[in-house]
């Protein structure tokens, strides 16, 4: 089988999209048998992106990557590929595999195919999308699309939904990595492909982490962490008056936020107007050792999303460390976490405070919880599982 993936964002640029879609096709290109492969099925994986490789050495890799292809060499790609997978709802790939009557897989990992701005946030009032285009209320998605761009550019971005919504339909399988994404989005040809992560990558992480219901030989006070980009879909807002709330109640405890992006400085500022940087700091984003070692001090990762997040990956990779994740209870974030970890009702300040709390006074709750969480992301969430899934879903289209 000779299969063409196509991800707009791949290695070297990073984010959840680019980890899965690398981690897949190396898993796919096994030189031994990939999950779920016959004995005799050979798979032949190509990646084509619109990322440079800037420093990459694309020669690590165990599969061949065309970054940036012209039309006409992306048309050549799809003729020679017996399916496409296309990460996310990509118009170019869509309408040449349709074109050339190819078999095509749509993986969406956002809401570009029924949301202009890909994550059913409607502006100015920043609150969930009921979903306008879909329901046919087109005028609504340009109002929200000018509060950051101007009307030729608003209405051109709604344009541009009418092919790739059409094309998501034709798809001969549309594949979402929760159940809430699925329901969501409503599109023919459904199913659910959880993600999946390397329990090996995660070797060293779960060594330094204690076992559960060891909470006294960690260091002191209790430690929370964010870990990604600073937007406001992020609901960080949620977590710093969360913070305000417990330092008001005498609590010890710190709150790290690790990573970077446009809120950073609208952040630091609240901390320092609202005197909160003996508990709260940014450290800006952490990779490597760096990171491991910050972590290692950590006893949950909160996740206070304000947004239907597809998935959250980043919930994933704690819980496969057999950390606690506190998490909104909110879209795919709400499925993945379930009930291995702490959730509250996105946006509200003192259900997180009274969730952190627990963490901080070292409930048993919390602690039968960290082991609950590693079983979870086990079962659910194993990398070998996601590639034989796929694999299922490519036989089954071709």
């Amino acid at each position: 089988m000779k299969l063409l993936i196509y991800s707009h964002y791949f290695t070297p640029s990073v984010g959840g999209v680019e980890t899965i879609v690398t981690l897949l096709a190396r898993k796919l290109s096994d030189t031994g048998k990939p999950p779920g492969a016959d004995a005799a099925e050979k798979l032949e994986v190509t990646v084509a992106t619109q990322t440079s490789a800037s420093n990459f050495d694309d020669r690590t890799l165990p599969f061949p990557v065309v970054r940036t292809p012209s039309f006409f060499h992306l048309w050549r790609l799809i003729r020679s590929a017996d399916v496409v997978h296309i990460a996310g709802p990509s118009l170019a790939p869509m309408l040449l595999a349709k074109l050339a009557r190819k078999p095509y897989a749509v993986e969406h990992h956002g809401y570009q195919a029924i949301c202009p701005n890909g994550v059913l946030i409607h502006q100015p009032e920043r609150a969930i999308c009921p979903g306008y285009f879909q329901a046919k209320r087109y005028g609504a998605c340009i109002r929200c699309q000018q509060q950051e761009m101007s009307l030729p550019r608003a209405v051109a971005k709604l344009l541009e939904m009418f092919p790739r919504h059409s094309l998501s339909r034709a798809a001969n399988s549309n594949i979402f990595i929760t159940r809430h994404s699925l329901d969501r989005h409503r599109l023919p040809q459904g199913q659910v492909i959880y993600y999946g992560i390397e329990p090996a990558q995660n070797t060293e992480s779960q060594r330094e982490q204690p076992s559960p219901g060891t909470r006294d030989s960690r260091p002191e006070p209790a430690c929370f962490a964010y870990v990604g980009r600073l937007v406001p879909e992020k609901g960080l807002n949620t977590l710093l008056r969360a913070a305000m709330l417990l330092k008001d109640e005498n609590l010890r405890f710190q709150v790290l936020l690790i990573g970077d992006g446009p809120e950073r400085a609208d952040l630091e500022s609240q901390i320092a107007a609202n005197n909160l940087q003996d508990i709260l700091r940014v450290t800006g984003f952490l990779r490597g050792s760096a990171l491991t070692d910050q972590m290692s001090q950590v006893d949950a990762v909160v996740m206070p999303s304000v947004w239907e997040e597809t998935a959250g990956l980043a919930a994933i990779e704690q819980m496969m460390r057999g950390r606690l994740v506190i998490a909104s209870d909110i879209g795919g974030l709400g499925e993945v976490v379930g009930d291995a970890g702490l959730k509250f009702l996105a946006g509200k300040a003192r259900p997180l405070a009274d969730q952190m709390k627990k963490v901080i006074q070292n409930t048993e709750e919390v602690a039968a919880l960290e082991k609950l969480a590693h079983d979870r992301a086990q079962s659910l969430f194993h990398a070998d599982r996601m590639v034989a899934e796929h694999i299922a879903a490519y036989r089954q289209i071709l």
